[in-house]
């Protein structure tokens, strides 16, 4: 099984789903052509950290420790180390794990001292780069491990591979342009922004052929640090999509794509691999910010779906998710199933035939069924809970949508208390009507509001979505407190 995970690509930003794109996604669109296009996909979060640990967990982010926002490279880790992983499933039935590109999941790094350095106005920690780091990808179930603490844009901005960082900063960088945006701090003399991407992906195809001369199963988990900002294409990639750097910059992606999925397809050892192609979130604000460079090119990365990487609405956490099986998934197939990130554990379970125990994957459900094209008379996932980056919630269910918050969650207008003065305080849409989430019925289904908010207190409260045994969250054990998803900056709301 090969997970290869975008940063920060739209939905919209892929032709196979976007017949108004303004470039063309040529390898990534060949995965659908050769397998099967979900168009109601969604990331457990609308940003980075969150939808990283529910992939590797199965569970909803919102139930660790952090209860909204992303991480960054100096992050502590957030995966429990009791906690199940997709890995440690695959490794504990007889598979090679190996995770490449970005983590963006915490770890710890070794300190000099208790020293604090100042970049910035940030205040980082004076870390010992030639100390192995811990508690990171390798103990979480990887065998093999290569790549960088967070996101291409945040320090310190060194290689780990098998958990001892390949080089020592000596430097300290920065880049302040716009799109090519990076934070200041540490970098390698090995380092080179420009060439990351291409560098993860040689190592991926690298780790594939490697293991294609072996008996044992393997998993790889490739995690792209595009197109993420810094939007950096490079040269041969300059111009190619006759808009803008973001557009090239996806091509790059695109290319990047075909060259993983090229290393397995071309040999036939390799005939009975699943191939899934997904991305953490929505596409970023970051992608273009003035706002105007894509519309005018006549390009929409959310597609017909309103916000983006942040926010509660579609556009945050509605992403592309395509998967290639030969001989198991039906070519040129699609499903408008309704499913989750979280659902890569129990899919992984039922992949090697075994049952999860009642402390892990809690918010998985698996999506095998659908992939080998078997028919059920209701939904695979009773419901499923969206996140913005604010900590904001949704709960979906069917075609209807209920977000508990006046405005976005996220970047996106209504996003301050005075955007949403006056505002209802929940938002319901039918999104079978209203993909767009244009037009707010809340007022015309109180039932239907009520029901929704009814199911997704008690999936917070018995510590899990999924059929099991009650589980408890992380975190302090006043949260959630009774105004947790209501409109906190107004009081309790009651739902008469």
């Amino acid at each position: 099984m090969v997970i290869i995970l975008a940063d920060d690509l739209g939905i919209g930003d892929v032709s196979a789903y976007n017949e108004n794109a303004a470039w063309e996604t040529p390898h990534i669109d060949r995965i659908a052509s050769r397998g099967m296009l979900f168009t109601d996909a969604h990331t457990s979060a609308a940003i980075c950290t969150p939808t990283r640990y529910s992939i590797m967990t199965g569970r909803y982010n919102w139930r660790s420790t952090r209860k909204s926002g992303g991480g960054d490279g100096y992050s502590p880790p957030l995966i429990e180390q009791e906690r199940m992983t997709i890995a440690e499933l695959f490794k504990d039935n007889g598979y090679a794990t190996a995770w490449i590109g970005k983590w963006h999941l915490g770890w710890n790094w070794k300190l000099k001292s208790d020293r604090m350095i100042t970049y910035d106005t940030k205040i980082r920690p004076d870390i010992d780069f030639s100390q192995p780091v811990t508690e990171g990808p390798r103990s979480q179930g990887f065998d093999y491990t290569y790549g960088i603490a967070a996101s291409l844009s945040s320090p310190p901005f060194v290689y780990v591979e098998n958990s001892q960082p390949t080089a020592i900063p000596e430097e300290i960088s920065v880049n302040y342009d716009e799109k090519a945006f990076w934070r200041k701090g540490p970098i390698a003399d090995n380092f080179r922004h420009v060439e990351t991407l291409e560098h993860f992906t040689d190592r991926s195809v690298e780790y594939i052929k490697k293991q294609a001369g072996k008996d044992e199963p393997f998993f790889l988990y490739c995690a792209l640090t595009a197109p993420h900002a810094p939007i950096i294409p490079t040269s041969e990639f300059i111009g190619s999509s006759n808009s803008t750097a973001y557009g090239d910059f996806v091509l790059l992606v695109d290319h990047v794509v075909g060259q993983i999925t090229e290393a397995i397809e071309s040999d036939k050892r390799l005939e009975n691999t699943l191939i899934i192609f997904t991305s953490d979130n929505g596409q970023s604000p970051r992608a273009d910010f003035d706002d105007d460079e894509l519309p005018l090119a006549g390009h929409s990365g959310s597609y017909i779906y309103r916000g983006k990487k942040f926010d509660i609405f579609e556009g945050g956490h509605r992403v592309p998710f395509i998967a290639s099986w030969p001989g198991k998934i039906q070519a040129g197939s699609h499903s408008n199933e309704i499913i989750c990130t979280t659902d890569f554990m129990s899919t992984a379970a039922d992949l090697v035939g075994v049952d999860l125990p009642s402390d892990a994957g809690e918010d998985s459900y698996s999506i095998l069924p659908v992939l080998l094209g078997k028919r059920y008379n209701k939904p695979l996932r009773e419901a499923t809970v969206h996140h913005s980056s604010n900590g904001r919630f949704a709960i979906r269910q069917g075609d209807w949508k209920l977000i508990l918050w006046p405005g976005s969650g996220g970047w996106a207008f209504p996003a301050t208390e005075e955007d949403m003065r006056g505002l209802p305080p929940f938002q319901l849409y039918n999104l079978a009507k209203d993909p767009g989430e244009t037009t707010n019925v809340m007022a015309n289904f109180p039932d239907r509001v009520r029901a929704l908010k009814d199911l997704l207190e008690r999936y917070v409260r018995e510590g899990r979505s999924s059929p099991g045994k009650r589980q408890q969250n992380d975190g302090p054990e006043s949260w959630p407190q009774l105004g947790w998803i209501e409109s906190d900056w107004r009081g309790r709301i009651e739902i008469q």
